[in-house]
């Protein structure tokens, strides 16, 4: 085959490869991590920071945490007297951001397997939620929205990164949608629309 056509053969199976991913949402496979563990150009841990705005002591919930590109992180900014709780549907993921929790001695971390369609937490119980790169892959991510909802305290936030190029982009129209519904305000965006972290508040009522 010549080169031309043979790029052109993987382009085209690499576009196909993409759009069935979209249309049949899941989770990034631990065999696949590189993904995730490439460098994360706009959404980047400082701006993540940024948005967040994370205070000590705070209890934080990440979902979907990959190999913990920002878990370690997070984990440092609510310092020893807060608490990090990590939520993967693979126990994998969790033990290898475990591992290197404990190579940096870090022990505030908790790690939970599951679906986040019904978070083992209790009402109220959270200061924010992070989700990065993780909602278009949530078959029902509408009642992932709803849990978190439930789970977040009073005005507490939920930071949703998005990266354009990941199958399952979410762009921030369809973010501020899905979020009002489950009783989620977006208040605050930093980005383009390429990649982007936006802050959502928890209102009242869903």
């Amino acid at each position: 085959m010549r080169p031309r056509l043979l790029l052109g053969a993987i382009a085209a199976a690499t576009l196909g490869a993409a759009l069935w991913w979209r249309k049949n949402p899941s989770a990034c496979p631990y065999g696949q991590r590189f993904w995730v563990e490439a460098p994360h150009p706009i959404i980047s841990r400082e701006r993540l920071r940024s948005v967040l705005r994370p205070e000590p002591g705070e209890r934080l919930l990440e979902i979907g945490v990959g190999s913990g590109y920002y878990s370690l992180d997070m984990a440092g900014w609510v310092g020893p007297e807060g608490r990090l709780e990590l939520f993967d549907l693979q126990p994998r993921f969790l033990d290898h951001v475990m591992g290197a929790a404990s190579e940096r001695g870090l022990d505030n971390l908790v790690p939970t397997e599951g679906d986040a369609t019904a978070l083992p937490y209790g009402d109220g119980s959270i200061d924010a939620v992070v989700h990065t790169a993780v909602l278009g892959e949530i078959p029902d991510s509408a009642a992932a929205l709803r849990e978190i909802h439930r789970v977040l305290k009073p005005g507490g936030r939920l930071v949703v990164g998005e990266l354009f190029g990941d199958p399952h982009f979410t762009t921030r129209a369809s973010l501020e949608r899905l979020g009002g519904a489950a009783g989620l305000c977006l208040t605050e965006t930093s980005g383009n629309w390429f990649g982007y972290f936006s802050k959502l508040i928890q209102t009242e009522s869903s």
